[in-house]
C-alpha cells in the first residue's frame, strides 16, 4: 500500500515537471548559482573551529574549537566593531529603506506616461555606476580643491574636512548609498503600486477623498505587506556593511567610524592570512542575520502579515 502511494506520488511529481518544464527551466539558473556560490561553500565554516593551514587543508588543520570566537569576543576592539556596524545598520533602515517607498509614490502620482518613464530612466542609470566612480565623483567635489568644499568655505569661512572627519563618514556614506540605489529600489514598489485597483481610487474621490487621504487609506495598505517582506528581507543583512564602499572612503583619520565587521574580515582574512579568524567573524554574523530574519518574521505574523515564511 505504502509502495503503491509512493509510485503514484513520484507520478504527480513527475506530471508536474513535465507540465511545467519551461518554468522550471527558467529558474535553473538561480538554483544553480545559489548551490553553487551559496550551499555548496558552507562546508568550509568549520575551519572557524580549526587552526587552519592552507597547506594542510581544511580536514587536516588542527581543531580548536571555540577558540577564535573567545578570541575575537575578548578582543577591544570588538565593541568598536559592533557600535559602527549597528549604527551604520540603522542609518541605512531609518534613511535609505524609506527613499525607495517615496520616491516610488511620488513616481506613481505622475499622470503623464512619457515623462514617469523618462524620470525611471533616470533614476534607474545611477545604479549601474562603480562604487567605485562614486567614490571618485565624492573625492572630486568634497576635497580641498572641490566645489562642495570651496561653497562650505565660502559660507562658513572655515576649512570643513569633509572626507576626515569621522562626524561626516557616516552621512556621506548613507548619501551616496541613497544617491546610487534609491530609484533601482522603486522598481518593486512600483510594481506592487501597478496591482491597485483604479476603482478603490475613484470611490474615494465620488466620497470626498483628496490625494493625501487616498495615499494613506488606499495606496499605503495596499503595498503594506511588500514593505514588510523587504523589511524582514533587510534584517538579515543588518551587519552587512559591506567592505568595498568603506575601505573606499576610509582614511587614517576616519578609522574610528569605517572600521565595521566586513572590513575588519577583509583585513583579517585577505591582508592578514587569518582565514580561521576571518571565519569565526563571518559565521558570527551569519547567526546574528538568521536570528534577526527569525524574529523579524515573527513580529510580521504579529501584525497581520505573510512574512517570509
Amino acid at each position: 500500500m505504502v509502495a503503491t502511494r509512493s509510485k503514484a506520488s513520484r507520478s504527480r511529481i513527475a506530471a508536474h515537471v513535465i507540465r511545467d518544464r519551461w518554468l522550471y527551466l527558467l529558474a535553473l539558473p538561480g538554483l544553480l548559482y545559489f548551490i553553487i556560490f551559496k550551499y555548496l561553500p558552507m562546508w568550509g565554516v568549520m575551519i572557524a573551529f580549526k587552526d587552519y593551514v592552507p597547506f594542510l587543508g581544511v580536514l587536516g588543520s588542527k581543531w580548536v574549537g571555540l577558540k577564535w570566537f573567545n578570541y575575537f569576543f575578548s578582543n577591544p576592539i570588538f565593541g568598536r566593531l559592533f557600535g559602527n556596524t549597528i549604527v551604520l545598520s540603522v542609518m541605512n533602515i531609518v534613511f535609505f529603506f524609506p527613499a525607495p517607498i517615496i520616491l516610488a509614490l511620488m513616481l506613481n502620482e505622475l499622470r503623464s506616461a512619457r515623462y514617469k518613464k523618462i524620470m525611471q530612466t533616470l533614476l534607474y542609470i545611477p545604479h549601474f555606476v562603480s562604487i567605485v566612480i562614486v567614490c571618485s565623483i565624492t573625492y572630486v567635489m568634497f576635497n580641498s580643491n572641490g566645489i562642495v568644499y570651496k561653497m562650505a568655505y565660502a559660507m562658513t569661512g572655515q576649512n570643513v574636512g569633509f572626507l576626515t572627519s569621522p562626524s561626516a563618514f557616516r552621512p556621506m556614506i548613507i548619501g551616496q548609498t541613497i544617491w546610487k540605489e534609491t530609484g533601482w529600489g522603486t522598481i518593486i514598489f512600483l510594481a506592487a503600486l501597478a496591482g491597485v485597483d483604479v476603482e478603490l481610487y475613484e470611490a474615494a474621490m465620488c466620497d470626498g477623498a483628496g490625494r493625501l487621504r487616498q495615499l494613506w487609506h488606499i495606496t499605503l495598505p495596499a503595498i503594506r505587506s511588500t514593505i514588510v517582506l523587504l523589511l524582514v528581507l533587510r534584517m538579515g543583512s543588518v551587519l552587512d556593511t559591506g567592505y568595498e564602499h568603506l575601505i573606499l572612503m576610509a582614511n587614517a583619520m576616519n578609522r574610528s567610524v569605517s572600521q565595521t565587521f566586513d572590513v575588519f574580515v577583509y583585513q583579517q582574512g585577505i591582508q592578514g592570512g587569518q582565514y580561521s579568524y576571518a571565519t569565526a567573524i563571518g559565521l558570527f554574523k551569519a547567526v546574528i542575520s538568521v536570528a534577526l530574519v527569525t524574529s523579524s518574521n515573527w513580529m510580521a505574523h504579529k501584525m497581520g502579515e505573510p512574512g517570509l515564511y
